[in-house]
């Protein structure tokens, strides 16, 4: 009986729940353009692996559309799927979920859409070709079009366009092919252009085209949802109430919980004690009402959280922290009841102590790392965490397949991998530089003090210490005859005369004939001057001779054989000329070395000059601003010796020079193949299923990574292996070895084997022609005696072999085995060199041919993987080169990953494949930041860990959160999906903080994201992921605030309910809110090249070829910046026509996607990613005076921004107008009782005066219905208005509460948001009635400042005590000022703009913002505070009004009335409004009847075409779900 009780009391519970679970709040998000099919967003995915595997893709799904027509929508998406599968593997498989679910890859399938819409198509085309400009819906047309197109400009390819893999060519035409794969019309046109393509006749592209796209809508996931509680501090709505409830809640006795009083239960039930306290427990946690908290009740929250987190089975535990975070206000009471143990608190603690000194994070913070890399979520959506996500997969799908697992993964995978370095230095320890000087030894420089300590010692900025160690070494490449030498000298000889300390070397590059006259080449003369001037004197006296002699040597003129005779009678009369200068010479020494130093060195065009061993780029060269670099290298290098001092890496006993050339960037040689940041390598992570070469046929059917999966597996090497029997760098060579140049190739490398352990050699052959028995003879000796001989005999003997004098006597007939050397195993050898076949070497030709990319006889060489090649005709690739290629590949990371490797105790063989195939993939992976090793001090009771699932790949997962933050609300469904989509070793440390004094959360909140697409009960596609709030408390007030990645601008388009003020008690059913991602943003940052500046009011322009000005903006000084707003689609970014144009040129871009130098800027958005550009203007020669704000800068009515939504008059007349008397108003209102009163300031405004108006909104927060009725307002009433939009830029300090950002917008973007043609504007509060004309503020003179206010009212004697600024910071700051309303003011905009007023104030509020309780009035503190930099007119009384701080008598003259609050009484607005303003009832009754009016003709209208029942049903059957 009794547990029938509580049974019945549960069925209670639940009866109670359904009854309150009707009413809610669900918010969705969907893309302005249509839904895009799964199958062209799944090519696109698998077009990041390669253009490879995106056309063999294609090429399997030629025709599955058909499928569409049958099929269920789900058997569909599976069959697209399962096609997906034959290219991707399992994890990526579910990361292509992922993208489809989070439609990832839509904005590149609309991009191509868009530009096949600005073609334009033809009509009724399901699929068409452009041949340079030329379009066509029919395969028989493409040879027509074809013939006349080379007459025809060429398309423009963007970076990401799908070119057809054929041969290479740029002299054929480009045809783009706009359909959409899958369909018959497509494979048509496919079958016909692959094959011309493959002939190499044309190029082919081509792009997605839906000819008819589907008219739904496609919704968005990704970003987060907020509902904010308006009210102060968790209040309720009555006092009384609350006490009711909160009064005994821990008392046990007699509390009454939703009518159950447990107090009695417990009496009559002794023996259910424990199931009564869960009850009760349970209907606490379901009561909706929210009770305030008192202080002592809150310190605790964030442990309690943990707590109860930790305390639940793993698996749920995720979803537990989302519960909590998402929810907090309505489960906060539950929370005070938790205990804590105190074991865990201890915990927390010491790991909190531990990571603040391991990687400084503090109680408190959120941090997640994904295999050590950190991923801000202030700057990751799940966008870019499934880039991050794709990228990693790369990598440890690789480790995972060369059998690497566990703990190893995350070893190899942390293991810095030296990024490539820019600054590669060249050994100068060589003897061939003559130094002119040398500060540690000579005489001269002997005052100076010798300690490296000096260098920490403080001096003057800029000035440049005088210590006697060869710190700076300047070494020249010169040839003495060229006239560049001449200037380089002189300078040289400055440096030298102003005691700088560089240490200066010369090479003199001269001719190297055995038998040379010096008397008839005067670089050689030269040389043996100079050299008989430094033995007989000083290698300082032989400086100033160069100098002399250069002296005498006329501008333009170069040194001749002549001066240099001369010169010598002159000064040295006694000397013998010809013993010094003639074919005998005894000062010839060393006279090559010059030229053969050069020659090995690599080093590009003379003249050269190295700065402690870098070289100097070409560009700085040039003598005038050579200077500058040394003293500007001489300032930075101090800095790194200073910090090797410091470190104790540079000491007292150290040799300097020694000291530079050990570091890791110095080189013997520079080979810039070798050095060149563009690297490429092999894929060894595939595991073929056969490895046979042998078969051709079968060979030539495998992918490229199967094909050098197979090559690594059956290479033999010739090695010198380390002590421990491996080899960390693996060489191979592929070329033809009949040729000369093969040949000397190969032995290069054996050469650097012999002399270097660690190192192995294996040979690929190319042959030239196709491979017989004939082509192939030493290239099957070689591979012979590798299969049967010992590593030392068959490395001497193909040395023997590869030289010239063996090749001649094969070819005079010689037999093979005639060259075989004592102790090798001839019967072996001669055996199988007899018997091999040339299939296998026909296999390695394909292998050079597909994945080298190699034509036969080509040469190349790979390194661990990496390829360098193909080598041009001449190009030598010597000993020395390879010794470069081995320290490089050393100091990559194959020295680190051969630590690694050799811990896992495996055969040598082995161990170095895998050397080389773990380096191939960690160099090739591209480099991001730093991986960090976090782990926890300890981490039984505070750390939530989940194993990975076994023998799979697997993500590690660190997440760093405090469980009642908003970073544990974003955090917590997004762990929850990464489990769901990667295999995850994850780890939650419950990062709580101690002592709170005030709720941690104030909102409920929501993050949409779903780890794969989802299906409804009859298979077809749900419309897409919402973010939904049951169970929501009735009683606060909410307000609902979208959170989206940084460069969406999103917009309510349909609600009819408030969407700024959400109250649930007097809602039935549920609050729905639709939105639209309306814009993505293009962002930017400008500046002038001459100045360095930001030209400021410098206008660009965005649109496309057909419609070249859509929107447009203006760039402020704050950083150059610059924001347009766009859609998926390629954008042509101009310069304004008018004076922007004509004014200045835009000369270079980054991040575009057009060449830098192109004049059109093109950029294509092909993603949810932010893009950010760089352009850089220059004025234009004749306007190099000219200012864009002069004051006769004015634009003849040119802004007709496609933002504009106009009431009435064409846009061109609207500017004219503009022009000639209109009034402008600007306001910002949000909530529907403020657009209410918004309606009634604009109805006064209207009826006070005769001038034209136009008003102004910020479109960022009006409701749908606002929108829907201001056109009906604007033609009743006959004004224009404009709705402006401006994103809050990224770099300025974001505001969390929607009120505050609505204030910054009042104030912050005023310079930005209007067209320059605008010159004042008039911003109105939305609770003012003005009673006056406007134009007369308009035409007040402001006396030169930019803006004007009102000051607020003295009269009204009983608010004395409320007026904050008569005392504390603002009397002092404002002096004998008066302090500013801001709900009206004038801004002379062209002033404003002028003294940059509007980059003065962001900078101000940048400053002061940072600090939550300054500003506390935003859009008016702002103004006042700023009053000493940017002066504020001061209007006169009469125009503002308000009860609130004036008194009665000044009402009668007043131009306008603000309804301000007032603190001491709080009245409702509108009641105060209907009080003070007779006039407003009326305005207020106007407009409610025409809002009628409308709303009745849009029931007719709507009448006429009711839509099916059926989508309604659909919706509801979703919300089951």
């Amino acid at each position: 009986m009794r547990n029938v009780i509580v049974l019945s009391l549960l069925l209670l519970l639940n009866i109670h729940h359904v009854i309150s679970a009707h009413k809610g709040v669900t918010a969705s998000l969907s893309a302005k353009w249509s839904m895009t099919p799964f199958l062209l967003e799944t090519s696109e995915f698998i077009g990041e692996d390669g253009n490879e595997k995106f056309w063999q893709f294609v090429d399997t799904v030629k025709e599955l559309t058909v499928y569409k027509q049958g099929e269920s929508v789900r058997s569909y998406y599976n069959l697209v799927l399962k096609k997906a599968g034959q290219f991707l593997t399992d994890l990526q498989v579910n990361l292509l979920k992922f993208a489809l679910a989070l439609r990832s890859y839509s904005p590149a399938v609309q991009a191509s859409q868009q530009i096949a819409s600005d073609e334009p198509p033809p009509e009724a085309c399901p699929a068409f070709v452009s041949i340079h400009g030329q379009r066509s819906c029919s395969t028989k047309d493409i040879k027509k079009l074809l013939k006349a197109a080379a007459g025809r400009p060429k398309p423009y390819l963007h970076k990401n366009d799908h070119t057809y893999p054929g041969v290479n060519k740029t002299d054929v035409p480009v045809v783009i092919l706009y359909a959409e794969i899958g369909t018959k019309k497509f494979t048509s046109f496919h079958k016909v252009l692959s094959e011309k393509a493959g002939e190499g006749t044309l190029v082919y592209v081509l792009r997605h085209f839906v000819a008819v796209p589907k008219p739904q809508k496609m919704l968005l996931s990704g970003y987060g949802v907020e509902l904010a509680i308006k009210s102060t501090e968790y209040k309720a709505v009555d006092d009384t109430k609350v006490k009711e409830s909160g009064a005994n809640a821990e008392e046990d006795n007699n509390d009454e919980v939703q009518g159950f009083v447990f107090g009695k239960l417990k009496k009559s039930h002794p023996e259910l004690q424990e199931q009564l306290v869960e009850l009760r427990k349970h209907l606490l946690e379901s009561t909706n009402d929210m009770v305030p908290l008192k202080v002592w009740e809150m310190q605790d929250l964030s442990f309690q959280a943990a707590a109860r987190i930790m305390s639940v089975p793993k698996f749920d535990a995720l979803k537990l922290m989302r519960d909590l975070s998402q929810n907090f206000p309505s489960k906060a009471r539950s929370l005070t009841r938790v205990a804590v143990k105190q074991e865990m608190r201890k915990e927390i603690e010491e790991n909190q102590k531990h990571l603040g000194e391991s990687i400084g994070v503090h109680a408190g913070d959120g941090e997640l790392f994904i295999n050590g890399l950190h991923i801000d979520l202030d700057i990751h959506n799940p966008f870019s965490i499934l880039d991050i996500l794709r990228g990693e997969a790369r990598v440890l799908e690789g480790l995972h397949n060369l059998g690497i697992k566990g703990e190893h993964q995350g070893k190899l995978l942390r293991l810095p991998v030296n990024a490539v370095d820019d600054s590669y230095a060249l050994d100068i320890r060589h003897p061939a530089i003559m130094w002119i000087n040398d500060v540690e030894n000579d005489l001269v420089y002997r005052s100076w003090p010798t300690g490296v300590q000096e260098l920490l010692r403080a001096t003057f900025p800029g000035v440049i210490r005088q210590i006697r160690r060869n710190l700076f070494n300047l070494v020249l490449f010169l040839d003495p005859v060229r006239e560049e030498s001449v200037e380089l000298v002189k300078l040289a000889e400055l440096f030298y005369k102003h005691k700088i300390p560089l240490r200066i070397g010369f090479v003199f590059v001269v001719n190297t004939k055995d038998e040379i006259d010096g008397s008839s080449d005067a670089g050689v003369g030269f040389f043996r001057l100079l050299n008989y001037i430094a033995d007989e004197y000083d290698s300082s006296q032989a400086l100033m001779s160069i100098v002399s002699m250069y002296n005498k040597v006329d501008a333009g003129e170069t040194l001749s054989v002549d001066a240099i005779s001369a010169y010598l009678k002159r000064k040295f009369p006694k000397a013998n000329a010809e013993r010094i200068l003639g074919v005998e010479s005894e000062y010839d020494d060393k006279r090559k070395d010059g030229a053969l130093f050069y020659k090995n060195s690599g080093l590009g065009a003379l003249p050269l000059a190295l700065f402690n061993g870098v070289p100097l780029s070409p560009d700085e060269m040039d003598p005038d601003e050579l200077e500058t670099i040394i003293l500007q290298r001489i300032m930075d290098t101090t800095t790194t010796f200073q910090r090797a001092v410091f470190m104790g890496q540079l000491t007292e006993g150290s040799n300097v020079v020694d000291y530079l050339m050990e570091q890791a960037n110095v080189v013997p040689r520079m080979n810039p193949l070798i050095l060149s940041t563009d690297r490429k390598y092999l894929d060894f992570t595939a595991k073929p299923v056969v490895d046979d070469w042998e078969d051709t046929t079968m060979f030539s059917y495998f992918d490229s990574r199967d094909k050098t999966a197979v090559m690594a597996k059956r290479m033999k090497y010739f090695t010198n292996t380390d002590e421990d029997g491996m080899s960390a760098v693996t060489v191979w060579i592929a070329g033809d070895f009949e040729t000369v140049s093969g040949r000397k190739l190969l032995l290069g490398a054996l050469k650097r084997v012999k002399a270097s352990p660690g190192v192995r050699v294996g040979v690929i052959d190319n042959p030239s022609g196709k491979p017989s028995e004939d082509n192939t003879v030493l290239y099957r000796a070689i591979w012979a005696s590798l299969l049967t001989q010992k590593n030392k005999a068959a490395a001497e003997f193909v040395q023997k072999l590869l030289r010239e004098e063996s090749i001649q006597l094969l070819q005079k007939g010689t037999k093979m085995k005639d060259l075989l050397m004592q102790g090798m195993d001839r019967d072996a050898f001669e055996k199988k060199f007899n018997t091999l076949e040339v299939d296998f070497i026909r296999s390695q030709q394909l292998f050079c041919r597909d994945v080298l990319k190699l034509s036969p006889g080509q040469q190349a060489v790979i390194s661990n993987g990496r390829i360098l090649g193909p080598f041009e005709e001449q190009e030598e690739f010597t000993v020395e080169d390879f010794q470069l290629l081995e320290k490089i590949t050393l100091s990559g990371s194959a020295e680190n990953v051969k630590a690694k490797v050799k811990l896992m105790g495996m055969k040598a063989k082995h161990a170095s494949d895998l050397v080389m195939k773990v380096d191939a993939l960690l160099t090739a992976a591209p480099k991001g930041e730093v991986r960090r090793d976090v782990h926890f001090a300890k981490d039984s009771h505070s750390v939530l860990r989940l194993s990975p699932r076994e023998n799979e790949v697997f993500y590690d997962v660190v997440a760093i959160v405090d469980p009642l933050t908003r970073e544990a609300q974003k955090m917590s469904p997004l762990l929850i999906v990464l489990s769901q989509v990667v295999n995850v070793r994850l780890q939650v440390f419950m990062n709580c903080r101690a002592k709170l004094s005030e709720m941690p959360l104030k909102s409920f909140y929501r993050f949409v994201l779903e780890s794969d697409v989802n299906f409804l009960a009859n298979d077809t596609v749900s419309p897409g992921p919402v973010a939904r709030f049951m169970e929501l408390p009735e009683s606060p007030l909410l307000t609902l605030i979208m959170i989206t990645p940084e460069s969406w601008m999103v917009q309510a388009v349909r609600s009819p309910h408030d969407l700024d003020n959400i109250h649930l008690q007097e809602v039935s059913g549920v609050v729905e809110a639709e939105y639209e991602l309306e814009h993505l943003l293009l962002e930017g940052h400008c500046f002038d090249l001459s100045t360095g500046q930001p030209p400021r009011g410098l206008q660009f322009t965005l649109g496309m070829s057909r419609d070249p000005l859509m929107y447009d903006t203006i760039v402020m000084a704050n950083l150059g910046y610059f924001q347009l707003k766009a859609n998926p689609g390629a954008w042509i970014l101009k310069l304004r026509k008018g004076r922007s144009e004509e004014i200045y040129q835009v000369l270079t871009h980054d991040g575009t996607d057009s060449p830098a130098d192109a004049g059109d800027v093109l950029v294509v958005l092909n993603s949810f990613h932010s893009k950010i550009i760089k352009v850089r203007v220059q004025k234009k020669a004749e306007k190099m005076n000219e200012d864009l704000l002069s004051e006769n800068s004015e634009s003849k009515g040119i802004w007709d921004s496609i933002a504009s939504i106009t009431g009435g008059g064409s846009k061109k007349e609207d500017g004219e107008r503009e022009k000639e008397d209109v009034l402008n108003i600007f306001s910002v209102a949000s909530g529907h009782l403020y657009e209410r009163f918004l309606r009634i300031m604009m109805l006064s405004v209207l009826r006070h005066t005769k001038t034209p108006v136009k008003f102004w909104f910020l479109k960022n927060y009006l409701s749908p219905s606002f929108k829907e009725t201001i056109a009906h307002m604007a033609e009743k009433y006959g004004f224009q208005y404009e709705l402006v939009q401006y994103k809050w830029p990224r770099w300025l300090h974001q505001q969390t509460e929607k009120q505050r950002v609505i204030w910054g917008y009042k104030i912050l973007f005023l310079d930005v948001l209007f067209p320059l043609a605008v010159d004042k504007i008039i911003f109105v509060d939305a609770d003012q009635i003005v009673r006056a004309d406007l134009k007369d503020l308009r035409d007040f003179d402001l006396e030169g400042a930019p803006y004007g206010y009102t000051p607020f009212c003295d009269s009204r004697r009983e608010m004395e005590g409320y007026r904050f600024w008569k005392s504390g910071y603002w009397a002092s700051h404002l002096g004998h000022r008066k302090y500013h309303i801001s709900a009206l003011y004038v801004v002379d905009l062209k002033k404003f703009r002028k003294i940059a007023a509007g980059d003065r104030l962001r900078g101000q509020y940048q400053a002061l913002s940072q600090d939550p309780n300054s500003l506390s009035n935003l859009d008016q503190d702002l103004p006042n505070n700023m009053i000493h930099q940017v002066v504020i007119k001061s209007l006169p009384q009469e125009w503002m009004w308000c009860e609130t701080w004036c008194d009665d008598a000044s009402k009668v003259s007043a131009k306008t009335i603000d309804l301000c609050n007032n603190p001491k009484t709080k009245e409702p607005k509108l009641t105060a409004a209907a009080r003070i303003v007779p006039e407003w009832v009326e305005y207020d009754n106007e407009i409610k009847q025409l809002l009628g009016q409308v709303q009745e003709q849009q029931d007719t209208a709507t009448q006429k075409h009711t839509p099916s029942p059926s989508q309604h049903e659909k919706e509801d059957r979703r919300d089951e779900l």
